[in-house]
């Protein structure tokens, strides 16, 4: 239908309206592109689906920032970007840790020494308990259901963004209270 029309057009006619309408037909036409470059260097389909999302979200939100020439050659190096940043990330990542006993836990260490053997299944409830109810809700999602951040902002209605930003900080805080938790444990001696 708007096959005629040239991406930097496409692009001009967004930028003049602001009707995302443009921006989408734009975007859709190098979907598939996008998908592969992220396959490229994530090595999971979920994972780069995830990042065809977030990279559009960022176009979104982005794209009349910059003067662009070749919107694919642009889109292309943001995607690029995108998928550096995730993997470098995945890297500082707390590994999962579940356990044949305990199907519930969550992933926790504390500078490498895992905390699991030492936290009771009362302990983790009394710390996601303590977490905000967004918080506790994408983390109960992502480790506990295997769900993907598309599918955890599908069933919650939080952004791509927002859930990313839940379980990161509900990790950070489950951490926090869990280590809290075990020292307020262990016994005093003196």
């Amino acid at each position: 239908m708007h096959s005629e029309i040239g991406d930097n057009e496409l692009l001009q006619l967004y930028l003049q309206t602001r009707n995302n309408e443009w921006l989408g037909i734009l975007l859709q036409r190098y979907t598939l592109l996008l998908l592969g470059v992220c396959m490229k260097y994530l090595k999971d389909e979920n994972e780069a689906q995830d990042a065809v999302q977030q990279v559009f979200l960022k176009v979104i939100q982005e794209v009349h920032k910059y003067k662009i020439d070749y919107f694919k050659s642009w889109l292309y190096m943001v995607t690029k970007n995108h998928c550096l940043t995730a993997l470098r990330d995945k890297k500082g990542r707390i590994r999962e840790t579940l356990t044949d006993n305990h199907h519930s836990t969550l992933p926790y260490e504390t500078d490498g020494t895992e905390l699991s053997a030492q936290v009771s299944p009362e302990m983790l409830n009394e710390a996601l308990d303590q977490l905000s109810e967004e918080q506790k809700q994408c983390v109960h999602l992502f480790y506990l259901q295997k769900k993907s951040y598309a599918e955890i902002s599908g069933v919650t209605g939080f952004s791509l963004m927002q859930v990313k930003s839940y379980i990161q900080n509900g990790k950070r805080n489950l951490k926090v209270n869990l280590e809290k938790k075990l020292n307020q444990a262990v016994p005093k001696n003196g």
